[in-house]
């Protein structure tokens, strides 16, 4: 059997520079458990330097590793970071079979490790952990908060050490800091920090490609611990700790990426609109003038414009004052640059042009920026003269002649100021006076055009007075019953059934649209009632992922919905129907759009939707392929102040959660455990429940899981070569939403969170509801 090692903290290695006796390795046994408030909080590491446990952040409790010989406890790794804190009444529990579980009461819980398979005991070692190819590294979002922050370590699988804003595209455009190691693909390059303080890139074979930094050492009286790390300001650093024989340690940085003097030149180390300088020697964010912080954590914030902007009206002389400052630049949203030999012509240029909103003078070239100003610093070695279009009254002029606002004074800047002149202005008001009358005349002709029209056709509109106030609040077109009926030829050609009624394929006779035409049979009582529904909310809601609602007919006993057609069909003839299987990258994408099409009905729209039906028949695709929800709006409606309801059972069987035949409130999750059971159908191109497969194979849910637990994804797809991890993504989401409790299961923001990779998928139970579905 094999033990389960945790290696849980990054780029730390301690070493020992005087002779001692090596520490017994210290094993920890199966089903035993660390505690928040209680004896055992933590386990030590054979040395006793690093504890791994329980530490204190905020008002709760977090996972993690630490230097448990430093008197600051510095915290090295924390598991899944961007979780919130736990409650003193969670466990941390090593299993009878191996995992790692954090444990919260009435929540889930979450694994901690990798999969663990035979393990007997578990070890937390001293030793450190490498940056492997490809993998990046995060700073925390400050020293208190150690959640993923604003910047990144990159070991790229070209060899090359990058440090990136982390919400940049990672080009060299965004990089501030590298190695140069590039075009070394396919040698797995990883970063590696040695017992000697010695950081370097190593290749598969572990030869030394590149020295990083080294920590010069002599002491051999003393334990050394080196630490690397990126931290929140967004520098990377090698340290050194020193324990001494007595008790007292000591921590100095041995090395920097970006030297202390330098330290604006990390992008994205202030916010947008903001730029960087040096006060007292360190570096502050400061907004530029004409802009307020748009937070109260000032440092990091970006910065919005503390006046109104006129915008592109047309017009070639703005209200607008412009304000220079010396040695001051920014390295993006340049969109134009024209060749400028002065200050004067550089400013107007910017103030000719409404989409400039600042402009940059350096060498002899006048660049022209738009919102937002991005990676801006002061540097008074750089020579560069920066123009801010300011609204009038934005600055202020003090007795010595220097402009001043709320973000500082900028000594001799001048202002430059584009007015309109009376003659200009009486014109416009002229032309002003003439237009605003043929308007008017405009309006009353056609006022009383159509009176006359509603005097000639009264009668025929009475027929649908009723449903005048609805036409309006929707602004949908309404169609008549025979422009319908020569639409479809007829109701000649059958796209569909559904449960309300029969989808036909028509064309408009202005223009040729092709039209799907839904005819509702049930008009009577209920069937008038989820028309008008439908209607009202169809109406309102639009989303890329939504079937678009073009228009309606309520004409007499006839009850109609006229859709955009959707010239691909339906999801179930795609991964049902047809012979050849859909592409891997095309089921991932699809499950995407469906995820925000109903993320989009739960959270965004109002009033609030649950679909109560969701399955592939009512997935539809566009001539883009692009995935749309329908059906929708016959689904119960959640008002504003509602977020469950009792309603009887809808929907289709094998997509049904297991609340709708327990008489209990049924909430926004019943379309969780439907999307689950879609999703596990698109990855395996197959339905939930198949009779002409082996025995273990008939219900789709139990054999994923089966074959999850097993370590046998591949059975799912036969022959079919995808990328493993996303296919594990995949499968763990769709588990955890056809979980039994609603509670368990996640919201559909979170779903979009786990598919796109941007949170991490914790292991999930055996879904009890899977044989009954």
């Amino acid at each position: 059997m094999a033990a389960a090692v945790f290696s849980l903290f990054l780029l730390f290695l301690p070493t020992t520079f005087f002779t001692i006796a090596e520490p017994k390795q210290t094993n920890i046994t199966l089903n035993t458990s660390l505690f928040p408030t209680r004896e055992p909080t933590s386990w030590r590491s054979p040395s006793g330097l690093f504890a791994f446990g329980f530490y204190k952040e905020g008002n709760g409790f977090v996972v993690g590793t630490w230097l448990e010989a430093d008197p600051n406890k510095k915290v090295v790794w924390t598991a899944n970071r961007d979780d919130p804190p736990v409650s003193n009444n969670a466990t941390l529990l090593l299993t009878h079979d191996g995992w790692l579980l954090l444990r919260s009461p009435g929540g889930l819980d979450k694994n901690i490790t990798d999969t663990a398979s035979s393990a007997s005991y578990a070890s937390f070692l001293d030793t450190g952990q490498r940056l492997p190819s490809e993998q990046d590294l995060y700073s925390s979002l400050s020293d208190a908060d150690h959640s993923k922050g604003r910047f990144q370590l990159s070991m790229q699988g070209d060899g090359n050490l990058v440090l990136y804003p982390k919400d940049g595209s990672t080009t060299t455009t965004d990089a501030y800091w590298s190695t140069g190691t590039y075009g070394n693909q396919g040698l797995d390059i990883h970063l590696y920090l040695n017992n000697f303080g010695q950081l370097y890139l190593v290749n598969k074979s572990d030869h030394n490609i590149r020295s990083v930094a080294e920590s010069i050492n002599s002491r051999n009286d003393a334990i050394v611990v080196y630490r690397a790390t990126i931290e929140a300001d967004g520098n990377f650093r090698l340290y050194s700790h020193t324990f001494e024989r007595n008790g007292s340690s000591t921590m100095r940085i041995s090395w920097s990426a970006i030297k202390d003097n330098d330290q604006c030149s990390i992008k994205d180390f202030c916010g947008f609109n903001s730029y960087c300088t040096f006060m007292d020697y360190q570096p502050q964010c400061i907004c530029a003038p004409g802009f307020n912080f748009s937070g109260p954590d000032q440092r990091f914030q970006d910065c919005e414009r503390n006046f109104s902007s006129e915008g592109c009206n047309g017009k070639k002389n703005m209200s607008y004052s412009i304000l220079p400052i010396k040695n001051l630049s920014w390295k993006e949203n340049i969109y134009g640059t024209v060749p400028s030999h002065s200050e004067e012509d550089c400013s107007n240029e910017c103030l000719r042009d409404c989409a400039c909103e600042a402009a940059m003078l350096k060498d002899d070239k006048c660049m022209k920026l738009a919102l937002p100003l991005v990676y801006g610093r002061r540097d008074l070695s750089v020579q560069t003269m920066t123009f801010l279009k300011m609204g009038i009254g934005t600055t202020t002029t003090n007795a010595t002649g220097n402009v001043s606002n709320r973000n500082g004074n900028f000594s001799n800047a001048t202002v430059v100021v584009k007015y309109y002149s009376k003659k200009k202005l009486r014109t416009e008001i002229l032309i002003l006076c003439i237009v605003l009358a043929t308007f008017t005349l405009t309006v009353f002709v056609v006022f009383a055009f159509l009176i006359y029209k509603y005097q000639v056709q009264r009668y025929k509109h009475q027929a649908g007075a009723r449903n005048i106030g609805l036409r309006e609040e929707i602004a949908l077109r309404v169609f008549s019953y025979d422009e319908l009926l020569k639409a479809t030829d007829g109701f000649k050609e059958e796209l569909g059934r559904g449960a309300f009624g029969t989808v036909y394929k028509g064309a408009l006779s202005n223009g040729g649209r092709v039209i799907a035409v839904k005819r509702l049979e049930k008009v009577i009582e209920e069937g008038e009632r989820e028309f008008r529904a439908e209607t009202r909310a169809i109406g309102r809601t639009h989303h890329r992922n939504l079937v678009r609602l073009l228009g309606f007919c309520d004409e007499g006993s006839h009850r109609l919905l006229v859709y955009e057609y959707m010239g691909n069909g339906s999801l179930a003839s795609l991964i049902f129907k047809n012979q050849r299987r859909l592409d891997w990258t095309d089921r991932v994408r699809i499950t995407t759009d469906i995820a925000r099409g109903i993320l989009y009905l739960h959270e965004d729209c109002e009033p609030h939707i649950i679909h109560c039906d969701i399955k592939p028949q009512n997935i539809l695709m566009d001539d883009f392929w692009t995935a749309k929800i329908s059906d929708f709006g016959l689904a119960k409606l959640l008002m504003s102040d509602q977020t469950r309801t009792f309603t009887g059972v809808r929907g289709t069987r094998g997509y049904l959660a297991p609340e709708w035949n327990k008489n209990t409130p049924i909430s926004v999750k019943a379309d969780v455990y439907s999307y689950g059971i879609v999703l596990l159908e698109l990855v395996c191109c197959r339905r939930n429940l198949e009779l002409d497969v082996a025995d273990e194979e008939i219900i789709l849910t139990e054999w994923v899981y089966s074959c999850f637990i097993r370590g046998e994804l591949g059975k799912l797809l036969g022959s079919e070569e995808v990328e493993k991890r996303m296919l594990e993504r995949l499968v763990k989401v769709g588990l955890w939403c056809i979980q039994n409790e609603p509670n368990f299961r996640p919201s559909m923001k979170n779903v979009i969170l786990m598919l796109e990779g941007n949170t991490d998928v914790p292991i999930p139970p055996f879904p009890a509801s899977a044989s009954s579905s």
